[in-house]
């Protein structure tokens, strides 16, 4: 029996565009291990060991965790995955990150969701939340009864500073200015993938066909349109 490659992928795409929730799908359609940099992150701050001590620090004063530790840290947990097909989400963000990464191990395919910005920034300016039981309201898809109150305390919701419409615009500025050449190094590679849209559910059976040329569908229950 010929044992297929194995893939290597990498999923980009801004804060908002969904690819929380593609790449959750990906997971359970294709058996493919899931590596964040922002999970690593914070398990690491939690777990106080010395990367994550010394990520915190930067965090703690606003600024971008150079790209020696982000490196580290992460080619460091790749290393138990050489077995496996993976995906990684949140890294490489920079080009000395992708060019680390490239003297490790081979990437296949680079999926870029690429959501307009004014789609993203309707979608995350419409969450709100009921600060006290974490209950989050969007006004778009999950409006509460009454607005601007919480459906069973009758409390006011408050939106996160994340959320506010100045932030997400800084927030989609940095992440432009910051992945744009890592999308430009990955394309000139021919390894950059971009499925454009507004709805996670209409791009997302763009990359299951595209997804399916390279590897099976293992999940359990395969429906027509794979959810």
């Amino acid at each position: 029996m010929v044992v297929p490659p194995l893939l290597r992928a990498v999923i980009m795409g801004p804060p908002g565009s969904g690819k929380g929730t593609v790449s959750s799908r990906i997971i359970k359609h294709f058996g493919m291990k899931h590596l964040s940099s922002g999970d690593l992150l914070r398990d690491n701050m939690q777990k106080k060991t010395e990367v994550g001590i010394l990520a915190k620090s930067y965090i703690d004063r606003g600024q971008l965790i150079p790209d020696d530790i982000m490196t580290h840290l992460m080619l460091n947990e790749l290393k138990g995955l050489d077995r496996y097909n993976w995906l990684l989400d949140g890294f490489p963000r920079t080009v000395a990150q992708a060019e680390a990464l490239d003297k490790e191990c081979q990437i296949d395919i680079v999926i870029d969701l690429d959501v307009p910005f004014e789609t993203i920034k309707c979608r995350l300016t419409a969450r709100w939340i009921h600060p006290a039981s974490g209950r989050v309201y969007n006004l778009e898809f999950s409006p509460p009864k009454v607005q601007g109150i919480d459906d069973i305390t009758g409390e006011p919701l408050v939106q996160r500073d994340d959320d506010k419409p100045e932030t997400v615009t800084k927030r989609l500025q940095a992440y432009d200015a910051q992945t744009k050449p890592v999308l430009e190094y990955y394309r000139a590679k021919g390894l950059l993938k971009s499925f454009s849209g507004t709805e996670t559910n209409k791009i997302w059976p763009h990359i299951y066909a595209f997804l399916q040329t390279k590897l099976p569908d293992v999940s359990q229950n395969v429906v027509a349109t794979p959810r």
